[in-house]
């Protein structure tokens, strides 16, 4: 466990100075990537909506990650490393000041909203078994708010059904419509049943979430 660790914290700090490199010559624009997300609104802005294909859940909340998560998902969703159809082909026609801005809405999107006050339930003992075994908390930081670095996602107040489905893609191989190829979290959920990975997901999307949906005037 303590080499995973130290491969982690190595990834992190080599991800944030080329994410850094990269973000040189782009200057994000909330206001620009506003105008730009009428691609994401028919999902992203409807509260509750579900995707139906390939599997059914919950789109997940994206008003309130960070911006570098975000593109970090999007470029994933490019490259493939991430399958989902209709994601990659919106992401494949997106460029990196596209993928900036739409980033630097949805973070800025959620600081707009209301923050959730309650405090955070105690995992039964089976969950807190279960959390001690992967170390979650390692990467995704404090009641999973706080990542370690700003290109992991935020975690608590998640959908349940959209976490479990995206845990189990890091479990599924050769498929050309659902999988996700991160080593770090393809070697956490490794280990885990489906039935274990359905109980992570429940206990976290029961956290204090700083993750909103926020409707378009559209939708309200």
């Amino acid at each position: 466990m303590n080499k995973l660790l130290s491969t982690i914290f190595a990834l992190a700090a080599f991800g944030g100075a080329t994410f850094a490199v990269q973000a040189q010559d782009i200057k994000a624009s909330a206001a620009a990537g506003e105008k730009k997300a009428a691609m994401c609104i028919g999902c992203h802005s409807i509260p509750g909506y579900q995707a139906s294909f390939p599997e059914v859940h919950k789109v997940p909340m994206i008003s309130g990650q960070g911006a570098k998560y975000i593109t970090s998902a999007l470029n994933a969703y490019k490259k493939g490393e991430r399958k989902h159809p209709t994601m990659k082909s919106i992401a494949v026609t997106l460029n990196d000041q596209d993928v900036a801005d739409l980033a630097a809405f949805y973070e800025e999107q959620g600081k707009k909203a209301p923050t959730e006050t309650q405090s955070a339930p105690k995992p039964s003992e089976q969950v807190a078994k279960l959390l001690e075994q992967t170390k979650c908390n390692t990467c995704h930081g404090q009641n999973f708010n706080t990542p370690l670095d700003p290109s992991y996602p935020k975690l608590g107040g998640q959908h349940a059904d959209y976490l479990y489905v995206a845990l189990k893609s890091y479990q599924t191989a050769n498929n050309p419509q659902v999988g996700r190829s991160n080593p770090i979290m393809m070697g956490m959920v490794a280990q885990l049943t489906h039935a274990q990975l359905k109980e992570l997901a429940q206990y976290l999307a029961s956290l204090p979430s700083e993750l909103h949906t926020v409707p378009q005037a559209r939708f309200r």
